[in-house]
């Protein structure tokens, strides 16, 4: 009796419905995690100045990893801190973890430098401002005054009526109004827990006021920035503590007009 192997065609008809059927497992895990993970999804996902974020908008580092916020979190949060440091009624943060508020109270076991990050998306639709009799644009008296109503009064300088032109580097925004410096002084550790506390509820609220950076101990943060991480802040020669803005928290805002 002979035997005939049979061809590589007569296979086909045994295997041909394996790959459809894999490429259909496939899919359908595929929508499902989508369907399952799509509301995290559509929270993280943004679109701004026609370009896409995926992740949250704020977040803080905490003893227990990355803590993710919205915008309005980082704002409630960082409020509720700058008034329980004077001893103000503070809103309802029950929602928020117990870790974030202690981070953004007190920083972190080693330091007290920043914690939170919050994305920077500057409006490039602002109009340019004259100054006002205080020495200030409109938008960096609003600032002024946001601050005042949290933080209460505050040591300024930065600006005076009339303006100011000199005492800053040539490119400073002091010159156009638009600067502010709030001093925390002498630098000693609690100064710079209070000005940290201030430092990062300025960028929580950075899109509000039309913040575009914030300078304190030797940090740097820029609305400019996609990111929001705060950078190290190369301070002139000689590299003193002013200048290196440890005794002062600067913030400024946005020119407007065409860029």
């Amino acid at each position: 009796m002979s035997f005939s192997p049979k061809s590589p065609g007569a296979l086909e008809p045994h295997r041909s419905w394996r790959a459809p059927f894999v490429f259909l497992v496939v899919i359908a895990v595929i929508v499902g995690a989508l369907v399952w993970l799509s509301p995290t999804i559509a929270n993280q996902v943004r679109m701004d100045e026609g370009r896409l974020y995926i992740g949250a908008e704020c977040s803080v580092e905490t003893s227990d990893g990355t803590s993710n916020l919205s915008r309005d979190q980082a704002k409630l949060a960082t409020t509720a801190v700058a008034l329980a440091a004077r001893g103000a009624q503070t809103p309802d943060i029950s929602g928020i973890d117990s870790a974030v508020i202690q981070r953004l109270a007190e920083g972190s076991p080693d330091d007290v430098g920043p914690g939170l990050r919050c994305e920077g998306t500057a409006a490039d639709d602002v109009p340019e401002q004259e100054l006002t009799p205080t020495g200030l644009t409109p938008r960096a008296q609003h600032v002024r005054e946001e601050m005042a109503a949290v933080f209460g009064d505050l040591p300024l300088g930065g600006f005076a009526p009339g303006g100011v032109s000199q005492g800053h580097g040539a490119e400073s925004t002091h010159y156009s109004g638009r600067g502010i410096d709030v001093f925390f002084r002498p630098v000693t550790e609690e100064n710079r827990c209070e000005g940290w506390i201030l430092a990062q509820w300025l960028i929580a609220h950075a899109d509000d006021l039309d913040i575009q950076y914030v300078i304190f101990d030797d940090k740097i943060w820029s609305a400019h920035s996609p990111r929001g991480h705060w950078q190290t802040y190369d301070a002139p020669e000689p590299a003193k503590d002013i200048l290196r803005h440890r005794d002062h928290v600067h913030v400024d805002v946005l020119r407007g007009g065409p860029r």
